[in-house]
């Protein structure tokens, strides 16, 4: 089997690492020449454009930046990439750019199927980790044992293209906005005198991240009516966070907006159902 893969970056190296291991022969493309020269070591074929990486390949595979670079490298292929070779792209894009990509495509006779990960570079090299897959159920169906060989465990999350890159927007919503609730834990500490290890240490005895399914079914399900912690009270607690931060001289990120949502929840006369009824889109 031999593919194009465009992108030698930490993903995209781990990825042509896995392959090469898969006993894939491997044409790699990179903006930067150096980091595609790099992987000729592991027996990948480095190429100075895209076009040349695309000679006798069965697949392309993809891990750029952002929209922009996909469209940027794919588009002057157009007349190139034959009707067998498909196009599975593992970057992360936006939603509907990503609908438009494949339906471009695909009114070309082409197979555009978008497949973003959550994994890192070293899972990348390993095969481990989650990869979203959207589109066809018959494509999916296809690619599926090779992508198998790619990660760890492959999710198809439904037949519209775009699907893949919503999910992945939600899952990395999470993670960033878990880094951003982090710095705000870091900047209430130093407020109060207490310092990053040590206020961090509380995580080792108390895991709010188990809490994380229970509190999105409860978002999803409904019934606020019945509160284990009221939004007023909820509120209450964000405001000492705020002003004992501002206490300290520190300014928080992340909580004024979780104020601003408990605020609008209030103004509607939500006060006193459960809090997670202030994160549920309003009727």
């Amino acid at each position: 089997m031999k593919i194009a893969f465009f992108g030698a970056g930490l993903m995209g190296t781990g990825f042509v690492r896995r392959a090469q291991a898969n006993g894939w022969q491997v044409n790699v493309w990179n903006r930067s020449p150096a980091k595609a020269q790099a992987l000729a070591a592991l027996g990948a074929t480095p190429c100075t454009d895209p076009a040349a990486a695309l000679q006798g390949a069965e697949r392309i595979h993809l891990s750029l930046a952002d929209d922009a670079s996909v469209d940027g490298v794919l588009e002057p292929l157009a007349g190139q990439i034959g009707e067998r070779c498909w196009i599975v792209d593992h970057t992360t894009t936006a939603v509907r750019p990503t609908a438009e990509r494949a339906a471009r495509w695909a009114a070309r006779g082409r197979v555009y199927v978008h497949a973003p990960v959550f994994m890192a570079p070293s899972q990348c090299a390993e095969g481990t980790g989650l990869m979203l897959v959207s589109g066809p159920r018959a494509h999916h169906d296809a690619l599926l044992p090779v992508l198998q060989q790619m990660t760890g465990k492959v999710h198809y999350v439904g037949e519209a293209p775009e699907r893949a890159a919503a999910f992945k927007l939600f899952g990395n919503l999470t993670l960033l906005g878990l880094l951003g609730v982090l710095g705000d834990v870091n900047r209430l500490a130093h407020a109060v005198g207490i310092g990053t290890a040590e206020a961090f240490a509380l995580f080792e005895q108390f895991n709010p991240g188990q809490t994380l399914p229970a509190r999105a079914a409860r978002i999803s399900a409904g019934g606020f009516d019945k509160p284990s912690f009221e939004i007023a009270m909820a509120r209450k607690d964000v405001r000492l966070m705020i002003e004992e931060a501002q206490r300290g001289g520190v300014d928080l990120f992340v909580m004024p907006a979780v104020a601003a949502m408990f605020d609008a929840a209030i103004a509607r006369g939500e006060g006193a159902l459960d809090a997670a009824a202030a994160a549920r889109m309003p009727l």
